[in-house]
């Protein structure tokens, strides 16, 4: 039998990699705008968090998620993933 592929991707503030379902992806659309990806399918660039209120917290202190997509994220992208681990 054979045995299906896990997909894995590596967070952008921990470094750490870990499975595709244990990650929420955002995403800066071809029009730039900033969204958060559930379905991990929209077209875009996008960067991987951990679903942790810390690991949000350092993302947001030192600018991680920023630098990855090369765009300033708002206040509100950090408040809808803190509202998604709850």
């Amino acid at each position: 039998m054979k045995v299906k592929k896990i997909p894995m991707r590596t967070c952008v503030v921990t470094k750490e990699k870990c499975e595709k379902k244990d990650l929420i992806r955002v995403v800066r659309t071809p029009e730039g705008e900033i969204c958060i990806d559930e379905t991990g399918k929209k077209n875009g660039k996008g960067a991987y968090l951990k679903l942790d209120n810390e690991v949000i917290e350092k993302a947001k202190k030192n600018n991680a998620l920023a630098r990855a997509l090369g765009v300033e994220i708002p206040d509100s992208i950090y408040e809808e993933l803190k509202n998604l681990i709850k």
